[in-house]
């Protein structure tokens, strides 16, 4: 394409060029020393020339000013309308209306209501369980209103308060080939892109509203999972389980809260953690969180927080898999884990049972292994297996028989361990150990600590594992198969 040479800087350009020509080296002959130089200048001169085309300065050069028609800002297209992106996607959003008991100081039933969309032409929807749930139960009936006015009932197929999702199915006839949204990937959203929200403010039904994403895992304190797309998308009551799209129609989050105080500050649960507790709610009607059985210590790198095990749980899955301390986990199912946070919600949304690819860097070589999860121990069970006293081989938990312990239980200090776990379905279990027991002599050798216990069990030459048990009055042998 033709360039145009500013007036201004015409015989500037018309004497260069002639001072070229005749410095310039004839053809077959040999270059000079200037050859370099006159090079290097009519490359400098050739990016003058076409800048001078782009570019214009301000007075004294204190601004530029872009005044070529191409644009300054490759690959950034602004949009004009979103009326194509509306009437294409508007028709999966849906109204929930929930009816409530009636008050003794009322003559009406109350009633609340937001936002949702339909996830499967068979009629699945998708909303926030504070629309659903009333105190520790769901509501009792619940209607769905198509956009083009059609009203079902609706079951709770499964919902969970921590991260504030709810999927429901629609009840009746013609539930059926209904308009179903699609679901985009919010891990690639940056901040800056362009969304919509759709939903029923106030009762207003299908009202919209566009903005930006204004930041990325947000922590709001809400709840252990939070992550949340802040937008300033208007996002008003009502809108609560509604959709927020890209530029490309798919929902890439569920509109959720909101700041009161302020304006143009909402908040949206990412698409890619709902699409992860879908299939939990869908099978058990609640998170049931699969666990991995590690502790995780969490320590700063160049642009993340790397999530690297600390310890590893015995009989957990963690250490099935051959998960081992110092391991560093960056990646989940293929998707990248910078923090001890994203590896937490990767891992919690998947159910127990649900197998798990990790994506591991053990002394800076990268390896990946396959871990079955189970369902998460009660608290007191994970305290107690992060407990120093904790046998994890034979299913009990010890703890030293300190003066303050022994004083209230009527003991002799340091006169044996004290039982203060047993492990269900452990070998300690089978045997009928119980807590409250007294450790006295472990393989016929006296014990009075926890160290003077795994002592005997190394020195053991057996299988089983031979405990004299002191139980209130009364003294036996108990024999533990491991």
């Amino acid at each position: 394409m033709a360039r145009v040479v500013n007036p201004r800087f015409l015989p500037l350009f018309l004497l260069f060029a002639l001072l070229s020509l005749m410095l310039a080296p004839r053809a077959g002959a040999q270059q000079g020393p200037l050859a370099p130089w006159l090079e290097a200048r009519a490359r400098e001169h050739a990016a003058w020339a076409e800048d001078s085309t782009r570019v214009r300065s301000g007075p004294m050069g204190l601004w530029r000013e872009w005044v070529s028609r191409e644009p300054m800002l490759p690959g950034f297209v602004p949009p004009t309308s979103l009326a194509p992106l509306i009437r294409a996607v508007e028709a999966g959003v849906v109204n929930i209306n929930v009816m409530g008991e009636s008050s003794p100081l009322e003559d009406a039933v109350r009633s609340a209501s937001g936002s949702g969309f339909l996830l499967t032409p068979d009629g699945l929807v998708v909303t926030n369980n504070h629309v659903v749930a009333r105190g520790n139960e769901a509501a009792s009936e619940i209607v769905v209103r198509l956009s083009d006015g059609r009203e079902f009932q609706a079951e709770v197929v499964g919902r969970d308060a921590s991260t504030d999702v709810a999927l429901l199915r629609l009840l009746g006839k013609g539930v059926g080939g209904l308009p179903a949204v699609y679901l985009g990937d919010s891990d690639r959203l940056e901040v800056g892109d362009w969304v919509v929200a759709i939903g029923n403010p106030f009762g207003l039904d299908h009202s919209v509203s566009h903005g930006m994403i204004s930041a990325k895992e947000r922590v709001i304190g809400v709840g252990p999972f939070d992550d949340f797309i802040q937008t300033d998308a208007l996002i008003n009551p009502g809108n609560s389980g509604g959709p927020l799209f890209n530029m490309r129609g798919e929902v890439v989050g569920v509109n959720t809260a909101i700041i009161t105080e302020g304006q143009g500050i909402g908040f949206a649960v990412p698409i890619n953690m709902v699409k992860d507790l879908l299939p939990n709610l869908r099978k058990n009607g609640q998170l049931q969180r699969g666990w991995l059985g590690v502790m995780i210590d969490e320590q700063p790198q160049v642009g993340t927080r790397a999530a690297v095990v600390k310890q590893v749980f015995r009989g957990s899955p963690a250490a099935q898999a051959g998960i081992r301390p110092g391991d560093q986990v960056v990646g989940v199912n293929g998707k990248q884990v910078d923090s001890y946070q994203q590896l937490l919600r990767k891992v919690a949304m998947l159910a127990p049972g649900s197998e798990a690819k990790l994506s591991l860097l053990r002394d800076g070589s990268p390896r990946e292994v396959r871990v079955k999860l189970t369902a998460r121990p009660a608290q007191e069970v994970l305290a107690a297996m992060a407990s120093p006293g904790n046998l994890g081989e034979l299913g009990v938990v010890l703890r030293e028989v300190t003066p303050e312990v022994a004083a209230p239980m009527g003991l002799e200090p340091y006169a044996g361990v004290l039982v203060s776990g047993v492990l269900p379905r452990s070998p300690a279990a089978r045997a009928g150990l119980r807590s409250g027991d007294v450790v006295t002599e472990v393989n016929r050798r006296k014990v009075k600590d926890i160290a003077a216990v795994k002592g005997a069990l190394d020195k053991g030459a057996g299988a089983s594992v031979l405990l004299r048990v002191q139980r209130g009055d009364l003294q036996q042998y108990v024999a533990l198969e491991p």
